[in-house]
């Protein structure tokens, strides 16, 4: 299924890329590794200039233009789990086809400081994504793994990632999260393929 809403550009329409980062709202867990997706979102929108000041289908959104593409950016402003209701809204509402959706979240299957872009895929137990994938129907659009490495020991992972990043951490992190945004703008400009190819890996 392919969902459309057409932008003018002049005497020109283009359909909107909707790049989403998951995580969870709220003071308490800014700095959380669960919020990794957030702050992927973050740093692109202070990238491309723009700021998350409207609250639309329970998801905070900014828009802006970037080469001739139209973006629109959103953070769900619901918990991780719910995460789909707002994307499959905002999905609906511009008509943004799947190939140009971009999913951006954490994943203790990864190391910390890699990236990992795919086309399609399921959650692995990733709630945000298993949401997503049930209210769009399918798991047929990017995503963004983001590494934040495995808990410590015995550690249960649902307490792991949503612990604050270390100080040691955040070092690997910042350097990660501007790659992150390389990869995001290269699937825009040049497409996923060309994006997989150059950032996927360790930064």
């Amino acid at each position: 299924m392919i969902f459309r809403k057409l932008f003018s550009m002049g005497n020109e329409t283009i359909a909107p890329f909707l790049i989403a980062g998951l995580g969870n709202p709220g003071q308490e867990y800014r700095n959380n590794r669960h919020n990794v997706g957030f702050m992927v979102l973050d740093q692109l929108a202070i990238r491309l200039g723009v700021k998350f000041s409207r609250l639309e289908s329970k998801a905070l959104t900014c828009k802006t233009d970037y080469e001739g593409r139209r973006i629109i950016l959103t953070k769900p402003h619901t918990f991780m789990n719910l995460s789909g209701g707002a994307i499959r809204a905002l999905v609906h509402y511009y008509k943004a086809p799947l190939d140009q959706i971009l999913i951006a979240y954490d994943d203790v299957d990864l190391p910390l400081g890699t990236l990992r872009l795919k086309p399609a895929g399921g959650s692995a137990g990733q709630k945000g994504m298993a949401s997503i994938i049930e209210k769009l129907g399918t798991q047929d659009f990017p995503r963004l793994r983001v590494g934040i490495g495995r808990p410590p020991g015995r550690m249960d992972a649902a307490a792991y990632v949503l612990q604050d990043f270390t100080n040691a951490e955040k070092k690997v992190l910042d350097p990660t999260l501007d790659t992150a945004v390389d990869a995001i703008l290269t699937f825009i400009t040049e497409g996923l393929d060309a994006a997989m190819n150059r950032h996927n890996g360790a930064t």
